[in-house]
């Protein structure tokens, strides 16, 4: 039997798929977080995208202003997650 917490997350999930565009994305991201969780989150996208092109921990905190830890954890899920930044990654490589 699923959690209560994995009910609110799967519920999360398929208000997520019923995004139509880029613009619809925006608004309710920005309504569900903060500006500064949305700020943090789009570093570590970056993060991701940036170690994907082996770019040195160095430069991406640079750049990012995210923690070493923090790159290090992206990293971390980059290589040994459940495949979602890769698969996001390829597929916008697609468009």
């Amino acid at each position: 039997m699923k959690t209560l917490e994995s009910k609110r997350i799967d519920d999360l999930l398929r208000a997520i798929l019923e995004l139509r565009d880029q613009k619809e994305a925006r608004a309710f991201f920005r309504d569900l977080l903060t500006e500064s969780e949305l700020i943090e989150a789009s570093k570590r996208w970056q993060a991701a995208k940036m170690l994907n092109d082996n770019i040195s921990y160095t430069t991406i905190v640079n750049v990012t202003g995210l923690s070493s830890t923090t790159v290090a954890r992206v990293s971390k899920w980059l290589q040994k997650g459940m495949g979602g930044y890769k698969l996001m990654m390829n597929r916008m490589q697609d468009h």
